[in-house]
């Protein structure tokens, strides 16, 4: 009876964590969607070509090293793809002997949780293209792409989720540092790994005055754009929720419908705060701003989306609604050009989720304070140090007259509205 339960419950578990590593996957077509709608339309054939390649690249890279790295899995992936009654027997024993019963932890299938990982690598990578769009090679990013997913973000997963020290340093997990689905571990190393490339790469041309003026450069298809906040909206559902890693008994199923709640919360106060406070400062409701802000109240509640109450989460988002307007406008007053405001979305309102969680957790500000500065430093410093290798082997940034024809055509030889007269 009891080896039928284990069984039971291991399907179960398996079978959710497969559903929710889909929810995250299909945050792919969110961020390919809201890059597109946000560029002009002579470099949305680029974006996405950009989008679908690094997400086939992350899968690749993380399954040869990136989650032994994270990991150091000593090959068991390889072991928990192969198929056979034997395999399920011998991790129901181990499970059952580790936690001392079903109850404790969670019981999934190894390769459920390789999927799972896998998808969150491609999101800290897709926050990179939408910060380098327009402007930067193809070739050159999908180059940065496989030293990032194989090894940069594993790198730095390994000290967090993998538990192992900062080269031997320091441990993140004796200090207590928590970060539940990733505003550091994906979506502050993504922002740190965009802005070391677009400070090496440079703003696009026309998007900032002699006199330091800012030019509105606006997107080509906000319907697009729309579409794609929606789409990972959704996904991050699979994001959050998958990463409680269990729904077979009542603790967790309530958990998982928290974290739903929480996460759905947070978003719905974010995209108000932003739409209420770009209305304050520019005197129109900016529907970027709105996407945003529902984005960035996502990214924000994600280091800690199980604890708070719902109060609390919406209260996380409107912070981080506001938040995102004012770094938007500050990166431009500085003149870092992000098309899609990904740094401010995700950098700055994946710190703030981090140092939020003392706030309605029993976690020291400290150790949260070490967890966003060794992702930040590692990640910046070693995207730095490879953007600037790559472009002194091949150039990261296309010609001027490439930039002005628009990069769908110098890089992918095909127009993605070509019926349209090109802006």
């Amino acid at each position: 009876m009891e080896n039928n339960v284990f069984h039971l419950q291991y399907a179960l578990d398996t079978f959710y964590f497969l559903v929710m590593g889909a929810l995250v996957m299909w945050m792919a077509a969110g961020f390919a969607m809201l890059e597109s709608g946000l560029v002009r339309a002579k470099n949305t054939t680029e974006i996405l070509t950009k989008n679908v390649a690094l997400y086939a690249i992350a899968c690749i890279m993380y399954l040869i090293c990136g989650y032994e790295i994270m990991y150091g899995s000593g090959g068991y992936f390889l072991s928990a793809i192969m198929p056979g009654e034997t395999y399920v027997d011998d991790t129901l024993k181990s499970f059952a002997e580790r936690d001392g019963g079903f109850s404790g932890g969670a019981i999934y299938s190894g390769a459920s949780d390789f999927f799972f990982q896998v998808v969150f690598v491609a999101t800290a990578m897709s926050i990179v293209s939408g910060a380098v769009a327009e402007r930067m090679k193809l070739w050159a990013f999908l180059a940065f792409a496989v030293v990032m997913t194989a090894f940069i973000y594993p790198m730095e997963g390994s000290w967090t989720w993998g538990g192992n020290a900062v080269f031997g340093l320091y441990s993140l997990g004796d200090m207590g540092f928590k970060d539940f689905a990733g505003s550091g571990i994906v979506h502050l190393a993504g922002a740190a790994a965009a802005l070391a490339g677009v400070l090496l790469l440079g703003p696009r041309k026309g998007k900032y005055g002699p006199n330091g003026q800012v030019n509105a450069i606006p997107g080509a298809n906000l319907p697009l754009a729309t579409l794609g906040t929606f789409i990972l909206w959704m996904g991050w559902f699979g994001f959050n929720g998958g990463s409680v890693l269990k729904l077979g008994d009542i603790g967790n199923a309530n958990s998982v419908a928290i974290v739903f709640l929480n996460t759905n919360a947070a978003a719905a106060t974010g995209a108000i705060a932003a739409l209420i406070t770009a209305r304050l400062l520019f005197g129109k409701a900016d529907l970027t701003m709105l996407l945003n802000g529902a984005l960035a109240g996502l990214v924000a509640i994600t280091a800690n989306p199980d604890a708070p109450s719902p109060v609390a989460s919406s209260l996380i988002g409107v912070v981080a609604g506001v938040l995102v307007v004012f770094s938007i406008v500050t990166l431009d007053k500085l003149k870092i050009d992000d098309p899609v405001g990904a740094i401010s979305v995700h950098g700055a309102c994946g710190l703030l989720g981090l140092l939020v969680v003392p706030f309605t957790t029993d976690v020291s500000f400290m150790a949260q304070l070490a967890g966003a500065l060794t992702i930040f430093v590692w990640v910046f410093a070693t995207s730095l140090v490879v953007w600037g290798l790559i472009k002194v082997i091949m150039g990261i940034r296309v010609s001027e007259e490439e930039e002005y024809e628009g990069v769908d055509l110098a890089e992918c030889g095909m127009e993605a509205y070509p019926e349209f007269t090109r802006d």
